[in-house]
């Protein structure tokens, strides 16, 4: 039974009627209050997420030179951006390494500076035309001075993800951090209960042209995210096991806060990005409070032993959020410390911002222009390679 639609809940935005509560706080009103009365009284619930995201990164726009460059290479403090767009067009990857620091700076950290408002130093080349004759520019630009600059971010807010472990000898460096030998530790990566995804395991109203927080502004899903795979083993309450769905995710660099957008390095892997999102659920009726009322001692993952190659790796034991939050757990009769690679603290945060926005009338909810698919096929790489085909 629906009993608001997106309309009517925006509508009590703008009069200042709504109420609004975060993912962490409904777990507590359905205890009290039950599925139904609470349907009834919230109108949106707010959930979080920060956390790496390594599949992001910013276009930019710098505006054209006298005499005009088409630039066909760019970088951007010494990190190398895409520039195969258009004269002034590229694109900077979250992961880009600098050429001359390598993995301590790249390019998360020129889109946390920028963001900043620090000068960010440009220099491009160009085989020149009749159009664009300049063959070298170098400058400073800063969020001031250039056009646009939005993040289109290919891949983010997975909707869950999996827990690494280590049974080797050695220290493992990875995506999921420092894994110790001989399952030392364990890494995992989600805000659980306060994770935009979880609260909407079957994307009814998280979809193409929500609006959304990204970084500090209100941006929106423009697309599935890359790797979107929602055809994971799921619960009875509709959350998957695997990683599922992803979404991708644009918007205004010039209005970001660097608090929510931050570059992070890891030992021996690289450069990547930790990503603040926050999405808006509106309550249409009881079946979406009930999926917003998810804790963690109902959302499960897997383990999975880093040390094996990806296709061969052995699932060790699948546990709940509320488990590997505890701090440790049993593995093969042993305990295990575990820690998360996403920032609690800063999910927390972000909901906290975006209920008090939509209570203000600053923040109201959009409905999807287009679902996005609740089935997908995903493909892995060919890697038999080409070198033994003859001519």
């Amino acid at each position: 039974m629906a009993y608001k639609s997106f309309d009517e809940i925006n509508e009590k935005i703008k009069s200042g009627k709504a109420v609004v509560v975060t993912a962490d706080e409904i777990v507590d009103i359905v205890e009290e209050k039950g599925i139904s009365k609470a349907a009834k009284e919230i109108d949106v619930v707010t959930t979080a997420t920060f956390g790496p995201m390594c599949s992001s990164g910013m276009f930019i726009n710098f505006g054209h030179s006298d005499p005009p460059i088409r630039m066909n290479k760019v970088w951007l403090n010494d990190v190398p951006a895409y520039a195969g767009i258009a004269a002034v067009d590229a694109y900077i990857g979250a992961t880009e390494l600098s050429e001359t620091k390598g993995m301590e700076y790249g390019g998360a950290h020129v889109i946390e500076d920028l963001i900043a408002g620090k000068d960010i130093k440009l220099y491009a080349e160009s085989y020149g035309t009749d159009c664009y004759p300049r063959k070298e520019i170098s400058t400073y630009i800063n969020k001031e001075n250039i056009n646009q600059a939005y993040m289109f971010n290919p891949r983010n807010a997975y909707q869950n993800y999996n827990a690494a472990t280590n049974s080797s000898d050695r220290i493992l460096y990875t995506y999921m951090g420092t894994l110790l030998p001989q399952y030392g530790n364990i890494t995992y990566s989600t805000s659980g209960q306060l994770s935009p995804l979880l609260n909407d395991p079957t994307y009814r109203t998280i979809g193409i042209g929500t609006r959304v927080f990204i970084g500090g502004a209100q941006g929106y899903v423009a697309w599935e995210g890359t790797q979107h795979n929602p055809g994971q083993t799921r619960g009875e309450n509709g959350v998957p096991v695997g990683s599922a769905g992803t979404l991708a995710l644009i918007g205004d660099i010039k209005m970001m806060d660097k608090r929510f957008i931050r570059a992070a390095v890891y030992e021996k892997y690289g450069i990547s990005m930790f990503v603040g999102i926050g999405i808006p659920i509106p309550i249409l009726d009881e079946e979406m409070l009930k999926f917003t009322a998810v804790k963690d001692s109902e959302i499960f993952t897997n383990i999975y032993d880093y040390s094996v190659p990806n296709r061969a790796r052995p699932v060790l034991k699948t546990v709940s959020y509320a488990e590997l939050r505890s701090g440790n757990i049993e593995l093969n009769g042993k305990s295990v410390s575990t820690a998360p690679m996403s920032s609690l603290k800063k999910a927390r945060e972000i909901a906290d911002i975006l209920k008090q926005q939509i209570i203000n009338g600053e923040f109201l909810l959009t409905q999807p222009v287009s679902a996005i698919p609740a089935a997908n096929k995903m493909n892995r790489l060919d890697v038999r390679g080409v070198e033994n085909e003859k001519d």
